[in-house]
C-alpha cells in the first residue's frame, strides 16, 4: 500500500525518524511489537525497517534509519533524498520477533540503530505490565536514538543506557543481567552482529537457546570454515558455489530466475525449495522448525552442509 512521509526528525548522530501515513484516509494495517516492514524507496530499492511507534495506530507508523557509511543504497537515499510529501510502498507487517507470551520476565538487549524493534517491545511491555529492563548500548552519548523517551518518559526507570563500553565492558553488563534473570525470564537481542552474537552466547548459557531471539537487517558474516559446494538445478545443470560467494549470486550470474528483495535474509523473497540436500541455514526469516524440516533454502544468505544441493529450480 502506499503511504505518504508526513514528519522527519534527526534523533541521534546520522539517525533520522520517519512518520509514515496512510494515502486518502486509509487505515495502515495492525501489528504485534518487533514487527517489520517492506518499504519500497523512491530509487525502486525495498528494504526492511522495524517499526518503533510507542503503540500500534491505524494512522502512523514509525521507523528510524541509520545513515550507514556501507549502504546498498537504502539509507543513502532516506538520508539524502527523502522529503516530507513523498510517497513510498510499504507491505504488511511481519513479526518473527515477537515477545514470547510464556515468560515471566523480559530482557531487552539493543546495540546502535537495533533499539528500533527493542524500542516497540519496551513500550508493549510497559502498556501490558509485563517485566522487564532495556539495556541500551551506543557507541557514545551522541549515538543515542529516542533519548527523550528512554531518559524522560514512563520508559526511565526500566531502561540503562550504556555508552562507549569495550567489547569486554559490554559483555561484563550482559552477564550481569542475566546473572539476576529469573529461570523464566526470555532475552531478546537487536544490533550489530558481533553484539549480537555476544548477547546471544551469554543468554543461551543462561537461559537456555530457546529463551532468546534476535533480529537481524544484515547479511551473515562469512565464516572462515566457510567451503564450497554445488546447487544442481531441476534440469541437472549444476551451479558451483565458492566459499566467498553466495548462491543467489551465482543463480543469477548463470541466468537463473531467483527473487529477491532484501539480500540479507530477512524478507522470505527468495525463499527456495530443497529436493535434496541439508542445507546450512543462516536466516532470520525461517521458524526453527521450519530449518529443522530442511524443505526451504534462502539462497541470499544460506549455505549447505552437504556437497550438493538439489534446488526446484
Amino acid at each position: 500500500m502506499n503511504v505518504i512521509i508526513s514528519a522527519i526528525r534527526h534523533s541521534g548522530a546520522g539517525i533520522r525518524i520517519f512518520e509514515l501515513r496512510a494515502c486518502r484516509g486509509d487505515s495502515l494495517p495492525s501489528y504485534q511489537a518487533g514487527a517489520h516492514i517492506d518499504v519500497t524507496l523512491g530509487n525502486g530499492l525495498t528494504r526492511q525497517y522495524s517499526l518503533c511507534c510507542d503503540r500500534p495506530s491505524p494512522e502512523c507508523y514509525r521507523i528510524a534509519v541509520k545513515q550507514e557509511p556501507q549502504s546498498r543504497g537504502g539509507s543513502a537515499w532516506l538520508h539524502a533524498d527523502a522529503k516530507e510529501g513523498d510517497m513510498l510502498q510499504i507491505g504488511v507487517p511481519r513479526n518473527a520477533f515477537a515477545l514470547s507470551d510464556a515468560a515471566g520476565s523480559h530482557l531487552l538487549f539493543a546495540g546502535g540503530i537495533g533499539i528500533t524493534p527493542v524500542l516497540s517491545m519496551a513500550y508493549a511491555l510497559l502498556r501490558d505490565g509485563g517485566a522487564f529492563h532495556l539495556h541500551y548500548f551506543v557507541r557514545d552519548e551522541e549515538s543515542i536514538a529516542f533519548r527523550d523517551e528512554l531518559t524522560a518518559s514512563a520508559l526511565a526507570s526500566c531502561v540503562s543506557i550504556h555508552a562507549g563500553l569495550s567489547p569486554e565492558q559490554t559483555a561484563s553488563v550482559i552477564s550481569s543481567a542475566l546473572a539476576h534473570a529469573a529461570a523464566d525470564t526470555h532475552a531478546y537481542t537487536c544490533g550489530p552482529g558481533p553484539f549480537m552474537a555476544a548477547v546471544v552466547e551469554l543468554a543461551s548459557a543462561r537461559l537456555g537457546a530457546a529463551q532468546v531471539h534476535k533480529e537481524s537487517f544484515s547479511a551473515p558474516v562469512a565464516d572462515a570454515g566457510d567451503k564450497a559446494f554445488v546447487i544442481r538445478l531441476r534440469d541437472r545443470r549444476e551451479i558451483e558455489v565458492a566459499a566467498d560467494q553466495t548462491a543467489l549470486a551465482c543463480l543469477q550470474a548463470a541466468g537463473v530466475d531467483v527473487d529477491c528483495s532484501c539480500e540479507v535474509g530477512v524478507c522470505g523473497t527468495c525463499r527456495t525449495k530443497v529436493i535434496e540436500g541439508v542445507p546450512d541455514h543462516r536466516d532470520g526469516f525461517l521458524s526453527e522448525e521450519e530449518k529443522a524440516s530442511n524443505v526451504w533454502f534462502m539462497p541470499c544468505v544460506s549455505r549447505a552442509w552437504s556437497g550438493v544441493l538439489v534446488l526446484d529450480l
